[in-house]
């Protein structure tokens, strides 16, 4: 894949951003959402590859554009898989909390486990410090324990975040246990995931179910950045269950290591709506908007941080 591709997708996801932004706050999260879903597809088509969606916004009876299978694209260039999220967090958006963001990665063939839309995924991440000390077939405070150690801190000097959930209730309390502590968030795991890389966030670890579509997305990303994550599909019901057997995923005691659920060359862009531990929101200003994205590959490891000036009156296609 050309390097240079990153950069084309960014411009996509910063569309997106843009267009979500402007239901920050209003309550109104699928119209938040479609405006997302909208933008990014209106842009996909000057991307010079072949793409076709293995994680979109749904199945192609259930939403009309993203959906997983259709082809993006210009129609030539290299053969790509895109997994994306137009808006991860369209709730925290429409509430204005913070980690709400647009995303998207792209793979050669091959290079995103498939799996369902709607199930759910058990995960931890970790940033680079802790690549190969985490263990999901290992009880919470062992993990935590290698984390420490491997960090050089007590545990007690851990942050881990998780998904403000009633399914956590006893996740919450084997880290509470293990004297570590806890942030707690409304939505937004994949920002989350992220936030376990940058040391000036505070967070180290990354626990509970969630997302699976989600959680590709997550794994795309540390991937890229040379972090760790391991997951585990937890259906909610026989329709789940079957679906991912339809997938061939049929035993669910499986552990996916990082490796299992993203290979080979992959790059990733994403821009913040609401700001949050990663990325700094959509502002706008007089005459536009400022947005804050982020562009990795997995080939070189760069991670660039990106603020981009849109002066709406001279582009309002965003380009």
């Amino acid at each position: 894949m050309d390097r240079n591709l990153a950069l084309e997708v960014v411009r996509v996801t910063e569309a997106a951003a843009l267009e979500s932004a402007q239901f920050m706050g209003r309550g109104d999260e699928a119209a938040a959402d479609e405006a997302a879903a909208k933008a990014m597809h209106k842009l996909f088509p000057n991307i010079e590859c072949k793409g076709r969606v293995v994680i979109g916004e749904g199945e192609l009876d259930a939403v009309p554009i993203l959906y997983v299978g259709e082809e993006l694209g210009t129609g030539r260039g290299p053969d790509l898989e895109i997994a994306l999220d137009a808006l991860e967090g369209a709730t925290t958006c429409a509430t204005g909390a913070p980690n709400a963001m647009s995303v998207v990665a792209i793979a050669e063939h091959g290079g995103f486990l498939r799996c369902p839309q709607h199930v759910y995924m058990e995960k931890i991440a970790v940033g680079p410090v802790g690549k190969g000390v985490i263990n999901l077939d290992k009880p919470l405070r062992e993990n935590l324990a290698a984390l420490a150690e491997t960090k050089g801190v007590r545990i007690e000097n851990l942050t881990v975040v998780l998904l403000d959930r009633p399914r956590h209730e006893q996740v919450i309390t084997e880290i509470r246990q293990a004297g570590a502590r806890i942030k707690l968030i409304s939505d937004g795991d994949l920002a989350a995931a992220l936030a376990t890389t940058r040391e000036d966030t505070g967070i180290d670890m990354l626990v509970g179910t969630g997302g699976a579509a989600q959680g590709i997305l997550a794994a795309a990303a540390l991937y890229c950045i040379g972090g760790d994550m391991q997951g585990r599909f937890r259906p909610r019901n026989q329709e789940e269950a079957g679906q991912l057997r339809q997938h061939g995923l049929d035993d669910f005691h499986k552990k996916f290591t990082l490796e299992d659920m993203v290979k080979g060359n992959v790059m990733l862009a994403a821009t913040g709506v609401t700001s949050g531990d990663y990325l700094k929101g959509v502002r706008f200003v007089r005459g536009g908007a400022v947005t804050h994205s982020v562009v990795m590959r997995s080939k070189s490891r760069t991670i660039r941080f990106m603020e981009t000036t849109h002066h709406f009156d001279l582009h309002p296609e965003y380009e």
